[in-house]
């Protein structure tokens, strides 16, 4: 099992959750960090006193309390990390459940791991560790994994970014048929690119199309 695991969020509920599954896998050194930076100080010091840590776990998000932090989220933190320590497994424990920011944080991070918080999580986290840990594959939550095999649910293609492009200048839908008709983008009339974008508000959970640009935004696909 591992020996040495730093966790990276607020202290609250589901926090002390992942030091108790820690604890009854008899994990013998346990770090705390509240923000990004102070867990990449912590990291790289055990690097340099030839102590690292074998396992982070952290969250998505994070508040700058001091307005002064470098590294603003898990996935800046996750990134900072593997520049130092490649081999450092990283589980992901975050209230986010997005297909696609998790899609990116596999393929493009490299996390060898996903837990949605929520109650009562601990034996879902000791399975993830000890997944982890015997280098199976990428362990997500089995609610999540079954949302993103799901083929009732919309994938995100090449006309969806080039979409979601055109709406982040200001385009209307007639304006944006305009633009595309004269394109191989299967997009060309106002009811199919209407309908395309009505999937995607309900795909992102986004109010309207200004909550829709700025989520996408958000997760790096615009």
């Amino acid at each position: 099992m591992f020996q040495k695991v730093i966790i990276t969020d607020y202290l609250d509920s589901n926090n002390i959750a992942a030091i108790k599954a820690l604890q009854e896998l008899v994990v013998p050194i346990v770090q705390y960090a509240s923000h990004c930076d102070e867990a990449f100080s912590k990291i790289k010091k055990a690097q340099l006193d030839a102590e690292p840590f074998d396992l982070l776990i952290t969250g998505l998000s994070f508040k700058n309390n001091y307005g002064n932090e470098k590294l603003q989220s898990g996935e800046e933190l996750i990134r900072a990390v593997k520049n130092i320590q490649p081999q450092l497994k990283i589980l992901v424990f975050s209230i986010e459940d997005q297909n696609q920011r998790i899609k990116k944080l596999i393929q493009n991070e490299g996390i060898n791991g996903y837990v949605p918080k929520g109650r009562n999580r601990i034996p879902e986290l000791k399975k993830a560790i000890q997944d982890i840990y015997s280098n199976a594959p990428v362990y997500l939550s089995p609610a999540i994994a079954n949302q993103m095999v799901d083929k009732s649910l919309l994938e995100i293609e090449n006309c969806d970014i080039e979409l979601l492009k055109s709406l982040s200048k200001g385009l209307s839908p007639l304006e944006i048929v305009k633009q595309l008709e004269d394109t191989a983008i299967p997009l060309c009339t106002y009811n199919s690119i209407e309908k395309r974008i009505q999937k995607l508000l309900l795909f992102f959970r986004a109010n309207n199309n200004t909550h829709l640009i700025a989520i996408t935004k958000d997760l790096g696909l615009i």
